[in-house]
């Protein structure tokens, strides 16, 4: 396996609260990475860091490497609606814009001067079909998003992000509004789609981290205390707070 971010010593402050402390991780490509860690840990902050969705918040100052690809994202040359195209998020509420399932989808292709009727339908078709909700809603393609359940709203948010052609589908507990039944039709997608895509999981369900991730980090105050194999974070942690949080000693 490659490595598809390699991050090196990154320290992000809020003003002057620092919300993330000295973080270096790499990252595979074609895995699933589940963050995991109570809540204000981190988790959220540094999922943003790999987007440069930070840039968007008021006196954020971040210093370290986040490499993509082997470039720097956080460099000033770097373009972040080009990595923003590569690395798609999804949120912790499904967020479908106010119109048709077919224009959510297209939206981000057309946003790139997209216009060939025939290759936007098919991005629609395959987005679709890779977030498992084709066969639910070929037959009204041309109805508001805002008519699906919660979980299929979800589902269309991962094809709005597929739909770009991402390297890296970030997502922030895209679970956590959802029924069990809507989360286990997520989780199983998620199963699918990390052959096509690497796919970084925030999430406070320990559970489901076990579940789905192949690696699993552990973050604690700003810190990251833990990352390793899934299986190994669960059976056998290294660190000891890893142990306590883990065996529901705290968080």
């Amino acid at each position: 396996m490659n490595n598809i971010f390699e991050i090196i010593n990154l320290n992000l402050w809020y003003g002057s609260k620092q919300a993330l402390k000295n973080i270096s991780i790499n990252i595979d490509d074609n895995c699933v990475v589940a963050l995991i860690g109570p809540s204000g840990c981190g988790k959220s902050t540094f999922l943003r860091c790999l987007n440069r969705m930070n840039d968007l918040i008021a006196n954020c100052r971040i210093e370290g490497s986040i490499l993509f690809n082997n470039e720097n994202v956080n460099s000033d040359s770097y373009n972040e609606i080009e990595l923003r195209k590569k690395v798609g998020m999804v949120f912790q509420r499904p967020n479908p814009f106010p119109m048709s399932i077919y224009e959510n989808v297209i939206y981000g292709p057309k946003c790139q001067g997209l216009t060939n009727k025939k290759e936007l339908d098919s991005i629609v078709e395959n987005s679709l079909k890779k977030a498992a909700l084709w066969d639910d809603v070929k037959d009204r393609l041309h109805s508001s998003a805002l008519g699906l359940s919660g979980g299929q709203q979800q589902r269309l948010c991962i094809a709005r992000a597929i739909a770009m052609e991402p390297d890296v589908l970030l997502m922030d507990e895209p679970t956590s509004a959802l029924d069990p039944i809507a989360t286990t039709k997520i989780e199983e997608l998620i199963n699918e789609l990390k052959k096509d895509y690497t796919i970084i999981i925030v999430t406070h369900s320990m559970q489901q981290a076990a579940r789905i991730s192949d690696y699993t980090a552990f973050f604690l105050m700003g810190e990251l205390i833990e990352y390793d194999k899934t299986d190994v974070i669960f059976a056998n942690p290294k660190n000891s707070k890893t142990e306590d949080y883990i065996t529901g000693r705290f968080g």
